[in-house]
């Protein structure tokens, strides 16, 4: 932390850009991991024939996946 012409603390930049980096990380995770699901159920879906059984375990895996990755993501120590 430093301190700005009032006295008063701030953050630095690289703390700034250190937390705006696990928000983004958080966020591409969620959206990568169910859209994986959802194209993986719906291309064996329609492979298999099985319409729409596929598409709805591999949507919840997905959910499910994204939120293991979510809290195995490291904080600040």
């Amino acid at each position: 932390m430093s301190k700005d012409d009032n006295g008063e603390k701030r953050p630095k930049n690289s703390e700034t850009f250190r937390a705006l980096a696990y928000f983004s990380q958080i966020g591409v995770t969620i959206a990568a991991s169910i859209l994986t699901g959802v194209l993986l159920g719906k291309y064996l879906d329609i492979w298999l024939g099985t319409t729409p059984w596929f598409l709805l375990i591999f949507s919840l895996l997905g959910v499910g996946a994204s939120f293991k990755v979510l809290f195995n993501i490291p904080g600040e120590k």
